[in-house]
């Protein structure tokens, strides 16, 4: 029931992360505050294609 994901950063627009999310318990889009290595800070990532 996992599946697996991709987070973009919303400053730069690139995908950096790849997690797994459980689409019954949490069926919305994913927003977690990680850090983007070309930005050189944490910023907000959201769940992309």
């Amino acid at each position: 029931m996992r599946d697996i994901i991709t987070l973009a950063c919303t400053e730069c627009k690139r995908r950096n992360y790849t997690t797994t999310k459980n689409k019954r318990t949490t069926p919305d889009k994913l927003q977690l505050k990680k850090y983007c290595r070309f930005d050189k800070r944490h910023t907000l990532h959201k769940e992309s294609k």
